[in-house]
């Protein structure tokens, strides 16, 4: 099984700054995956044309089994709303996808502890911190029924406040505690490796740089592995779209 786990900014290139669903489709048949994790999603806001970026990936990539779950219901750096799974299915939001090419038994959503105020943090470009307000954060986990037998693949976006995102993966894998093994857990968790591995107690299963993708320094996006998954291959990819490099793992069952 193929599994690759891409931030795509909304399907926007760095380079010229727009949404092009054509090329983001191509994207997405690039990677080849059999499953897909995406994190910043649109669906249906103006700044992706309106495009449902969940369904242009599952016709790209051949997927029989997919699921959008909204972090927020609106757009992102303007009107939004924390949500909470009750909008319409047509309805402007962003948040996750997971896509599998493999029949899926069954789905969870797992929302995850939003920061109750502003909190402190400090852009690269500036002296002194500021205090900003996170987003909400979701996941959404997938049994994904695979030749090779049934695999438990999670997928999550993190907080980008350190002190806030630690908590949000401690609570997802208590979540996932009675989830099927075994268990994949993937996406971008903003932290490194070595942090990922120690506050979920999982084995990294692709260890390369995936950001920035001009230049990557470090790592923040993992496939990390809770029972017999072995990786057979691995990759940091980079495509014509995102500030992230796509991750792609070849996964075994031992």
């Amino acid at each position: 099984m193929r599994l690759a786990t891409f931030n795509i900014l909304h399907g926007r290139s760095p380079v010229d700054g727009r949404v092009d669903v054509a090329r983001f489709a191509a994207a997405v048949g690039e990677l080849d995956a059999d499953v897909l994790a995406l994190q910043e999603v649109d669906r249906n806001l103006p700044r992706s044309a309106h495009a449902d970026l969940t369904a242009v990936a599952a016709e790209a990539m051949g997927a029989t089994d997919h699921r959008f779950v909204a972090a927020l219901d609106g757009s992102p750096g303007a009107t939004w709303t924390a949500a909470t799974g009750a909008e319409q299915p047509d309805s402007a939001g962003y948040g996750v996808a997971l896509l599998s090419r493999h029949p899926v038994a069954a789905w969870e959503v797992v929302r995850l502890p939003a920061l109750p105020a502003r909190g402190p943090w400090r852009w690269h470009d500036q002296p002194l911190p500021r205090l900003v307000r996170d987003e909400p954060r979701v996941a959404v986990a997938a049994q994904v029924e695979t030749p090779a037998g049934c695999v438990t693949v999670a997928n999550t976006h993190l907080s980008f406040l350190h002190y806030w995102n630690g908590r949000q993966l401690r609570q997802l894998v208590r979540a996932l505690r009675d989830a099927r093994r075994p268990l994949a857990l993937t996406g971008d968790l903003n932290m490194g490796p070595r942090r990922a591995e120690r506050t979920t107690g999982m084995a990294s299963l692709a260890v390369h740089r995936t950001f920035p993708a001009d230049r990557p320094e470090r790592q923040i996006d993992h496939v990390l592995a809770d029972g017999p998954l072995v990786a057979t291959a691995s990759e940091a990819r980079r495509l014509a779209l995102s500030d992230h490099l796509a991750l792609v793992a070849d996964l075994e069952l031992v």
